[in-house]
């Protein structure tokens, strides 16, 4: 059923539709809508059975989850930000684990200083705790990823990590194809979890294991991951089957079959470069857009055959490494060594990414390793005045705010 819904509202019927058992959550914008939804959707009887679980943060709503997927349930979770990086010990558990829990990471910029605005910076940070991690463009493609995310996770017994952008989708209102409970239970079976803790066997999960058996351990969580690079792709084509739409899989390409210029990117900035790829067309010039649903396991190489004939390929990264550059751009490296990589950063903080400011770069001859999309050169060049004349100058984040005589933060 075609309905105009928040991007909030519809994760939250898709994750219903996938009859999860216990769910719980600390609310933490731009996440909360959706578990409000769910609990919604638990208090009103639309949702049973399932527990609604209220925690006191966001490391207890994953220690929570983590306690329902051992002993059998369908566990869901939401978070974002700091909420995300509060849970990080116990989602390394749950990967270290193998349990297929099932979150949504409502991605927004990390402090300080603080921002609520939407970046990757979340999600990034944890792109190495063993989660298998999918982007979304859009609001369609967020709810159908949910559904997807189920089976590929339950398939492995691991976990999947659905990022969708704060705000600029989770607050969207856009039209989205929801489908219907028995669509859903024909793609998506019942749970019947690898391992679950049962009385009758008793025995312990998590135990400490030294250094004649730890690398074995983590090579078999790698090999779960690797296996994902065929399992993703293949539920995606089931998807496609069942609900007569192409969402998910590894990679999405745009363009690109001729391009010279091919630009990499995750999540809703997608549309952005799109648009900006179809006047770049119009004026001549062979500009196309791989985008990368996949980050964890890195599609290595369906990346490497999209790019291999460009000349150029440009990753637009909405997180960052201080002190080394682009994170996605790393893995795109070593993927294809042979080709030409810059990292445009873009959109830290919720900044608006134009289409007049990835034109300008697009069109540049030539590119340094790293561009900072529309970085205000004056506010840095007046920060590094003040700390050359003084070590006391004060909080850099303050200072830039007085100089551009705000109080508070814009998102142009």
């Amino acid at each position: 059923m075609l309905r105009q819904i928040e991007g909030s509202r519809a994760v939250a019927d898709a994750v219903a539709l996938c009859r999860p058992e216990v769910i719980c959550a600390y609310p933490i914008s731009p996440q909360t809508h959706i578990v409000e939804g769910l609990a919604e959707l638990v208090k009103s009887g639309a949702l049973t059975p399932c527990e609604f679980v209220n925690v006191e943060s966001e490391f207890a709503a994953m220690s929570v989850a983590i306690g329902a997927s051992a002993a059998g349930a369908r566990a869901y979770t939401a978070t974002a930000s700091q909420g995300l990086l509060y849970m990080t010990e116990a989602v390394f558990n749950v990967a270290g684990l193998g349990l297929p829990i099932v979150m949504t990471v409502a991605n927004r910029a990390i402090g300080a200083p603080i921002n609520i605005w939407n970046d990757q910076s979340d999600s990034m940070a944890l792109r190495d705790a063993g989660w298998i991690q999918l982007y979304a463009e859009t609001n369609q493609e967020a709810a159908d990823l949910h559904v997807q995310a189920f089976r590929i996770a339950e398939e492995l017994s691991t976990p999947v990590m659905v990022c969708m952008d704060g705000f600029v989708l989770t607050h969207a209102w856009e039209p989205v194809d929801t489908p219907t409970q028995q669509e859903v239970d024909t793609f998506l079976p019942p749970y019947e979890p690898r391992q679950v803790l049962d009385p009758d066997e008793p025995s312990s999960i998590g135990a400490m294991v030294g250094p004649e058996a730890f690398t074995e351990v983590k090579y078999l969580a790698h090999a779960r991951l690797v296996e994902a690079l065929d399992v993703v792709p293949d539920v995606a084509d089931r998807f496609a089957e069942a609900f007569g739409r192409n969402s998910g899989g590894l990679t999405r390409s745009y363009r690109t079959e001729d391009a010279e210029t091919i630009v990499l990117a995750l999540g809703s900035v997608l549309g952005t470069l799109k648009d900006t790829v179809d006047e770049l067309r119009a004026d001549g010039l062979r500009v196309g857009v791989l985008g990368l649903t996949c980050f964890r396991p890195f599609p290595a190489e369906a990346v490497r055959a999209a790019i291999g004939h460009a000349r150029r390929v440009v990753v637009l990264e909405r997180a960052f490494e201080p002190g080394v550059g682009g994170i996605v751009t790393q893995n795109v490296v070593t993927a294809a060594p042979a080709t030409e990589v810059h990292t445009v950063v873009a959109g830290l903080g919720g900044r608006a990414i134009t289409k007049r400011s990835l034109s300008g770069v697009l069109r540049a001859d030539r590119l340094p390793p790293l561009t900072f999309l529309d970085l205000d050169r004056s506010l840095i060049d007046r920060e590094l005045g003040r700390l050359a004349a003084a070590r006391r100058s004060g909080p850099t984040a303050e200072n830039i705010l007085r100089d551009l005589g705000a109080v508070a933060s814009g998102i142009g």
